[in-house]
């Protein structure tokens, strides 16, 4: 079976965010999912919010992944 990959983008290229879904989610169930945990996250108002977000969807089994962002193709 093939990995799933989710894109987080960002306005800051730097805070760009590449994560494996897991295995036993859908597409469609990962974004609903990644969506709620992040407005949950944005609701408490932390300083440090993106390392509460990539902290709970590890905690929901998803994985950050290592990558190397390239140019622009524009």
């Amino acid at each position: 079976m093939t990995e799933q990959l989710m894109v987080l983008p960002s306005a800051d290229v730097t805070r760009v965010r590449l994560l494996r879904i897991p295995q036993d989610m859908s597409a469609q169930e990962a974004y609903r999912c990644v969506t709620g945990l992040i407005a949950e996250v944005e609701d408490g108002e932390r300083a440090d919010w993106v390392e509460g977000i990539l902290d709970t969807l590890e905690g929901h089994g998803f994985e950050l992944v290592d990558f190397v962002l390239g140019p622009s193709l524009d």
